[in-house]
């Protein structure tokens, strides 16, 4: 067996309310917690006692319990000794249906390790109204008996949740039925297929449950947990943010990725903390900051502003503030790029994860390589047929019947295909998967919206690829692990076309989302591939529709003029289907296209409030680092 070397931390920071430990990846951090569970089991073992573990569900552990049932089958980990009592479910939802807690542990986890069944606690989201305080009163009964949990893992929902003790919950609370934050039940909105689909309420361990266990391991991860990381980790202890009463717990620590911690004082400012090491990166950050602190653009700082806002080491060691501003001006200045692909004809390659992410996220750009001359190739990694309506699918599986009889066409099969359509969708219940004819509608309502985008952008039909890679293929919202087949379907086709460049959609914070996944098929196709060659392509990493690329990490900025927008617009039109009300919109209540604009534009706003050149609208990039994630 090989031997590994520990997963460190990147960076432990203590100047928060509780100790926090930071890593680069959330592979790195899952190896790092279940480490820490794995040493408290054999502890325990060694003592011949039980581990009691308190679990959550959603995606920040999902690392965690893949990596134990790994050690467990390659390690020999004995779970044998442990009891394990699950923070909450679902109110209503029957234990064997896709969202319920109770099924996802078992797929995940203790179906793959040697817990004995009897020592396995989730809540019941069937009990009935009249049953639930007894059987809650019972379950505390149960941990009581187990003399206590050793060890609380917690995950952390956006509104500052644990379990599910949302805003305002009673610090001393137990084991109950509670209502769902309007907040959760949004974010719980893509497993449920939609948000009328989510229950209105749960069983959870109460504060007071979880405040009583000996350890507390809190997890977070993905850029949308950072506001609520930095409230928690800096704030004042207030019920309205329930993970704030874990400043209280005598033995808690936090585990987080750099994107989660991306707010948090020590990394957004490090300088007001103390001493730093200047290179270029930290100047242009802390030069940035100061803009924006100030208001000022770059040529209008002066020493004062500097001396004003902690800066006197970088004035001292780098300055004076003209040469400071310029340097940084002339670095701001060198990412703007009219020209992205270069002038000379070249190929490049778009990812797109989903159908409309070409567009939506670099549409101006794929424009612009267009018009360039470039030979530009769009390669589509999903089907995304899980985010198209019912009712689209019904639509158009009546649309090919009508079609086919006024055509005189095969009426016959078309008709069948309506009727199965039809029923099966009148019977499904709300939250479940399609059978395979309405997926595959749906897939190809997805496909002819993609060729019509990149065809209104300026593509090629003969240069769309529609990759359809395994690991989407669930019908589910869970997908499954990225496997060796998705890693050969990319690299096939990179070889194919034998791009100069790759672009590659850079959200990469979410560890289950499917545009993390897309990315590391990718990654792990080039660093075949360079292996293998001595060289890749150049691989540029873009941002989604919601959030946009911070000034100081921005490599690569195309200015788009008023006509680009237009066109851009017009492409990301032809999704029909995601057009007014798209199935998995987010938090944001903007439209896809809404949000596109106003971060290009933001971002042109961005670079004009600094000094530099005044554009209509900006897409941004940064360049791979050659990194396996």
């Amino acid at each position: 067996m090989t031997e590994r070397t520990a997963d460190r931390p990147e960076m432990s920071i203590q100047s928060t309310a509780l100790p926090c430990a930071v890593f680069s990846t959330s592979e790195a951090l899952s190896r790092h917690v279940a480490e820490i569970v794995a040493a408290i089991i054999r502890e325990r073992q060694a003592q011949k006692a039980t581990a009691v573990l308190g679990l959550p569900t959603g995606s920040t552990p999902m690392g965690v319990y893949r990596e134990l049932v790994r050690m467990h089958q390659d390690e020999g980990l004995d779970l044998s000794n442990v009891i394990t009592f699950n923070l909450d479910e679902y109110y209503g939802l029957k234990p064997d249906q896709l969202q319920s807690y109770h099924r996802t542990m078992h797929e995940v986890f203790f179906q793959h390790v040697n817990i004995p069944s009897e020592n396995i606690h989730i809540p019941d989201g069937t009990i009935p109204l009249d049953e639930v305080d007894a059987y809650c009163d019972d379950y505390e009964s149960k941990i009581r008996e187990a003399g206590g949990i050793d060890l609380m893992l917690l995950g952390i929902g956006s509104n500052g949740h644990i379990g599910f003790n949302e805003p305002f919950s009673i610090r001393n609370s137990r084991t109950r039925l509670c209502t769902l934050d309007p907040i959760t039940r949004r974010s719980a909105a893509s497993d449920f297929f939609h948000e009328e689909n989510v229950p209105h309420q749960a069983i959870t361990m109460g504060i007071g449950t979880i405040l009583e266990a000996r350890k507390i391991l809190l997890l977070a991860l993905g850029q949308g947990k950072s506001s609520i990381i930095r409230d928690t980790l800096e704030g004042p202890i207030t019920n309205r943010v329930p993970a704030t009463i874990l400043q209280e717990h005598r033995d808690t620590s936090v585990y987080i990725d750099e994107a989660a911690a991306s707010k948090l004082t020590a990394v957004a400012e490090p300088w007001t903390e103390g001493e730093v090491q200047w290179d270029q990166t930290m100047i242009k950050r802390a030069v940035l900051w100061l803009c924006e602190k100030t208001g000022k653009a770059l040529l209008k700082l002066d020493d004062d502003d500097f001396r004003q806002h902690n800066l006197h080491q970088l004035l001292r060691h780098h300055g004076p503030a003209p040469s400071l501003a310029h340097r940084v001006f002339r670095w701001m200045m060198d990412t703007i790029e009219y020209h992205p692909a270069g002038k000379e004809k070249k190929k490049a390659i778009c990812f797109s994860p989903h159908p409309d992410d070409d567009v939506i996220s670099m549409g101006g750009t794929l424009i612009r390589l267009v018009d360039d001359g470039h030979e530009a190739h769009v390669a589509y990694m999903t089907s995304g047929n899980i985010a198209v309506f019912d009712h689209d699918a019904q639509r158009f599986a009546d649309f090919v019947t009508q079609y086919n009889r006024l055509f005189g066409i095969e009426e016959k099969k078309s008709a069948e295909v309506e009727k199965q359509v039809v029923e099966s969708l009148a019977a499904k219940p709300p939250g479940e998967p399609d059978i395979d004819a309405v997926l595959t509608i749906k897939g190809l309502i997805r496909r002819s919206e993609a060729i019509a985008g990149a065809l209104k952008a300026g593509c090629q039909e003969e240069h769309l690829h529609f990759l359809d890679l395994p690991f989407y293929r669930t019908g589910k919202v869970a997908k499954n692990p990225l496997g060796d087949e998705d890693v050969k379907i990319v690299k096939q086709l990179i070889l194919e076309v034998k791009p100069d460049q790759v672009y590659i959609a850079g959200d990469l914070s979410d560890p289950h989302g499917t545009h993390r996944v897309c990315a590391m098929a990718i990654f792990n196709a080039l660093l075949e591939i360079e292996a293998e060659t001595g060289s890749r392509p150049e691989a540029l990493l873009y941002r989604g529709a919601w959030q946009e690329y911070p000034l100081h990490e921005i490599e690569i900025c195309v200015p788009l003029s008023p006509n680009d927008m237009f066109k851009k617009r017009q492409a990301i039109f032809m999704h029909e289907s995601q057009k007014d009300s798209a199935l998995f919109p987010g938090t944001d209540p903007r439209e896809f296209w809404e949000r596109a604009e106003d971060r290009n534009t933001g971002t042109a706003d961005s670079y004009n409030k600094i000094g530099l050149p005044e554009y209509f609208a900006m897409e941004a990039f940064v360049r791979w680092n050659g990194q396996p994630l």
